[in-house]
């Protein structure tokens, strides 16, 4: 009867057996070899977290995630200082504070994700400048995959929801941006003092008819109240964020704004937008145009001036909730625009923690998200506020 296999020796020869010849055979300790007295080399550990967190697979249709009340997904963009994407991090390489405490990483995904896009035109923009939107548009399916899903907003003087959502690559959505074209506004300059201001016929003082008077009926023979522009760019970026809040947790929520950025005549106020967005993981993307876009121009359009309207308050859309603007005046470059924005839209890192706070009080936390290497821009949202729908 054979024992068990001796480890180096033969299938055949049992721990018992004896060698026959002490040059044809070797026992289990000559045969196995000795052990390395050197330990073998480590890899650099994160002291705070040593286990990985999990990582998710994509299936045809986009990444699938499991999502609790607790439960934060945070999409991260890495930008090298030539403003390119950096592939190739690990979970190793983030780090996640809310509320400035550090967090334990439970999801990280590379994985490209489907995305869900309202896409929202501005329509108050001078004709010129609106005529090279008009142009572009026949882009913009070509930028969205078979797996996305768009939606189609616009507005001057209110918001208008052109189309709910449908796939990204149906007849619907060409046939709809093509309805959605305008001839924008004309930029004139109005004239309130000096004798081209005034009333041709006048009786008593008066205008005799209002309506031939510069400025209709908001001034006399004396004054004129210039007519304020309007900009509803926070009605409409609220309109298409409730259409997004409804969509599937494990896709992209994304709005894309094509739009000077100004902002003016809203009934919804920038931070009740914005908590809103935060509530319910939306991300601002935008391609700035018009004054906006213009080097230098653009740039100042970003400050406020006391008791005048927003210039660019897309600017503030995007920073808060960690997407990204891209600035420009042609055609060709609001074409690529497209391409290039919601490429980085679907390529993002995904991280997910699970927080430590009370996630039904709906206090808003606070987010920093860090990479370990230098010379990096880190691009995500600022924070949230917790869902009640979450909780359910």
């Amino acid at each position: 009867m054979s024992g068990p296999i001796v480890p180096g020796s033969g299938a055949g020869e049992s721990a018992t057996s004896a060698p026959t010849t002490g040059g044809s055979s070797s026992s289990a300790s000559e045969a196995a070899p000795a052990p390395s007295t050197q330990p073998p080399p480590q890899q650099p550990k994160d002291q705070f977290q040593a286990t990985a967190p999990e990582q998710i697979s994509s299936g045809q249709l986009g990444p699938t995630i499991r999502t609790y009340t607790n439960l934060v997904i945070v999409p991260v963009t890495v930008k090298d200082s030539k403003g390119k994407e950096v592939p190739g991090l690990t979970w190793r390489d983030f780090r996640v504070f809310e509320n400035g405490q550090r967090q334990v990483l439970g999801i990280f995904m590379t994985d490209a994700a489907a995305l869900s896009v309202a896409f929202v035109i501005d329509q108050s923009l001078t004709s010129d400048v609106m005529a090279k939107v008009n142009d572009s548009l026949a882009s913009v399916q070509g930028a969205l995959t078979p797996y996305d899903e768009i939606a189609v907003f616009s507005y001057s003087h209110g918001s208008q929801e052109r189309t709910s959502f449908t796939g990204a690559q149906s007849a619907r959505v060409p046939a709809v941006l093509a309805l959605t074209k305008e001839t924008g506004t004309e930029e004139l300059l109005p004239i309130n003092s000096g004798p081209l201001a005034g009333c041709s016929i006048t009786q008593n003082g008066s205008c005799v008819d209002p309506n031939i008077q510069p400025g209709r009926s908001a001034g006399n023979s004396t004054f004129i109240t210039i007519p304020k522009e309007i900009h509803t760019l926070n009605d409409a970026i609220l309109a298409a964020a409730k259409e997004l809040s409804t969509r599937p947790k494990e896709r992209r929520r994304i709005i894309y704004v094509v739009s000077d950025g100004k902002e003016a005549g809203s009934k919804a106020t920038y931070k009740e937008v914005v908590q809103y967005l935060q509530t319910n993981n939306i991300t601002v993307y935008g391609t700035l145009v018009g004054d906006s876009a213009r080097w230098g121009q653009g740039y100042l359009s970003r400050f406020h001036l006391p008791f005048q309207m927003y210039d660019n308050r897309l600017v503030g859309y995007a920073l808060v909730t960690g997407g990204t603007l891209d600035a420009e005046n042609g055609v060709n470059g609001i074409e690529n625009s497209y391409a290039k924005i919601a490429e980085e839209a679907r390529t993002q890192y995904t991280l997910g923690y699970y927080t430590h706070e009370p996630f039904i009080d709906g206090k808003y936390r606070s987010i920093e998200v860090r990479v370990e290497r230098s010379g990096l821009d880190v691009i995500a949202k600022k924070g949230y506020y917790p869902s009640g729908l979450d909780a359910r």
